[in-house]
């Protein structure tokens, strides 16, 4: 049951960093962006229009939400005495993957506006492809981790209980 457990409590101090980013992407759109959108901005939906932290806001927020769901799983699972093969590593990835999205795609942000100024809302496309593979790198690895969760989970096993 403690593995399902930790699951499902990182899910909520997930949760609630989620929340805190959230606030980020309302400032963004209450102050308004640094740098002025240009035409193909203006052109490419794929940008997420308004803010460029809401991908890595959407990982951490349905990464969390999944890690609950296999968290609570396994614990009903555990509880109901089936084997599962803990080895913590599947819980390792899946927090390294969710606060690397959010390194990368909310912190680093910043890092790359530094190096590639406007490279978000102009067509600087070096950094902005760098910063995209980040994420996408890092939700890789949050999804080999759910992947390495499920493997765990006992095999052909039913939740049902027999009928008397």
């Amino acid at each position: 049951m403690n593995d399902g457990l930790r699951f499902a409590r990182w899910r909520i101090g997930l949760f609630l960093f989620g929340v805190f980013l959230s606030f980020g992407v309302i400032a963004h759109y209450c102050v308004g962006a640094r740098w002025p959108p240009g035409e193909l901005f203006m052109q490419n939906i794929t940008l997420w229009w308004a803010c460029p932290w809401t991908l890595s806001v959407a990982a951490v927020h349905a990464g969390g939400l999944g890690m609950v769901a296999i968290g609570l799983t396994m614990a009903v699972m555990e509880r109901a005495s089936l084997p599962i093969r803990a080895s913590g590593l599947p819980l390792l990835l899946c927090v390294v993957g969710l606060l690397g999205v959010f390194g990368v795609g909310y912190a680093g942000y910043f890092v790359f506006d530094a190096i590639w100024p406007s490279f978000y809302y102009s067509p600087i496309s070096k950094g902005k492809n760098i910063w995209l593979i980040g994420q996408a790198l890092f939700i890789l690895l949050y999804f080999i981790g759910i992947l390495m969760a499920f493997r765990e989970l006992p095999p052909g096993h039913s939740m049902e209980r027999p009928i008397a």
